[in-house]
């Protein structure tokens, strides 16, 4: 059997829709209401005087991946109770910190929310949509946690890489 290599094509107007159609982008959705979502508090949350987040989920018939409700947390303790226990979730959190050097910032991260009791397939479906989640979003890091108890210690975390 002879097996010949045909590379993708290398033409400039066809490279980048090869690249936008990757298997993520095919497979999961956004709505046109979720991306606004998305953008308007990525926006809105730069100049927060306390933490701001929401939750993230993907619906498992429609592979959509949307605001799991209406509300935005303003407190870590609200939020922690709000992550369910046997399911992922992608948290956005806008987090106002005061730096050692004494310097303001308002870090914009995703907390990928995966515990360690949920099933291999939501795990798998979670971890597929990770890095478009990201994208989408627009968010310049993820925090990866697997108990609503690491929420405790986000703010020494945040500084860590700020």
């Amino acid at each position: 059997m002879v097996r010949f290599y045909v590379p993708y094509p290398s033409h400039p107007e066809l490279t980048p829709r090869l690249r936008a159609q990757s298997s993520e982008a095919r497979l999961y959705t956004f709505s046109q209401e979720t991306k606004d979502k998305l953008r308007k508090f990525r926006l809105g949350t730069s100049r927060a005087q306390k933490p701001q987040a929401v939750i993230y989920q993907i619906d498992k018939k429609t592979m959509e991946i949307q605001q799991a409700d209406e509300d935005t947390y303003s407190d870590i303790p609200s939020l922690a109770d709000e992550l369910p226990d046997h399911a992922p979730r992608f948290v956005l959190l806008s987090y106002p910190l005061t730096l050692d050097s004494g310097r303001l910032a308002v870090p914009y991260v995703m907390l990928y929310y995966l515990p360690v009791t949920c099933n291999n397939e939501v795990r798998m479906l979670y971890a597929g949509a990770k890095e478009l989640m990201r994208n989408t979003a627009e968010v310049g890091r993820i925090i990866e946690i697997d108990s609503a108890e690491e929420l405790d210690d986000i703010e020494a975390r945040l500084k860590e890489h700020s």
